[in-house]
């Protein structure tokens, strides 16, 4: 049974079985990400961080924009002291990175700035054939600042990365696929059917194996390749003391599907 979605709110949160799908909508703003968002997103991956039940989360706007990027009307009387006094996009961005379960972004429309970033954030990027990304902040001015100089080279690579950033130009999505940017294109009418159909089956297994895979991964990024190694090494040794691994493979061998408890 799905809960209930909240229709008032910037940011609605709706489950389905064990997944949690988060939606963005500010439509009168092109989903620009102000406090009020990005509070609402850090509220939301709390609530599905401490539900044991739920296994995957979904991260989405509307079909025409993702995010836009991070509200400009907000910001443009911003000066140093106040951004820097206030921990500006550290105090609330900054969640979505430390949420230790699974997220899909699924992107459909315009990924901009703050959008892309964010979407960068997540696990997986599903996008829709119409999906739309790029880091203009030049435009106005500025750059980056919730990950895009970081994030983006690791996925695309340095030479792209600086064009990107340097023209402000869109990248369409097969660009972005073949970029390394987003893991899958699909069809823009069932963009976020067949994402959630993905993260109900990521939801299926080990939910503490998930959550060490997770980890493992993003080491990748934090450390050299013979340290990435031994913590790799070492969690695939700490994998066996779960109850799901023996499960999982007596499963196996007995040719049967496995009852994971998430233990």
């Amino acid at each position: 049974m799905s809960a209930p979605m909240r229709t008032d709110e910037v940011i609605q949160l709706e489950v389905q079985g064990r997944v949690g799908l988060i939606r963005i909508h500010r439509p009168d703003a092109m989903n620009a990400l102000n406090d009020a968002v990005m509070n609402g997103l850090r509220d939301a991956l709390d609530r599905l961080e401490a539900d044991a039940g739920i296994g995957c989360a979904v991260l989405t706007g509307s079909e025409k924009v993702f995010a836009a990027g991070a509200d400009i009307v907000a910001m443009q009387h911003m000066d140093f002291a106040e951004a820097y006094t206030t921990d500006f996009i550290t105090r609330n961005w900054e969640r979505l990175r430390t949420f230790r379960k699974p997220v899909i972004a699924a992107v459909s429309g315009f990924a901009l700035g703050g959008g892309c970033e964010l979407a960068m954030m997540c696990d997986m990027v599903f996008a829709s054939e119409t999906a739309r990304f790029g880091q203009p902040e030049i435009k106005i001015g500025t750059l980056p600042g919730a990950g895009g100089t970081q994030r983006l080279p690791r996925a695309v690579g340095k030479a792209l990365a600086m064009d990107l950033c340097m023209t402000g130009r869109l990248m369409d999505a097969q660009e972005a696929l073949r970029a390394g940017l987003v893991s899958r294109v699909l069809p823009a009418d069932s963009l976020l059917e067949e994402t959630l159909v993905i993260a109900q089956k990521i939801a299926s297994y080990s939910l503490p194996a998930l959550m060490m895979m997770k980890e493992t991964v993003n080491r990748a990024f934090e450390s050299p390749l013979s340290e990435g190694i031994w913590f790799e090494r070492r969690m695939l040794h700490a994998s066996f003391a779960l109850q799901d691994q023996k499960e999982g493979m007596h499963a196996f061998v007995e040719k049967r599907v496995p009852n994971f408890v998430h233990r």
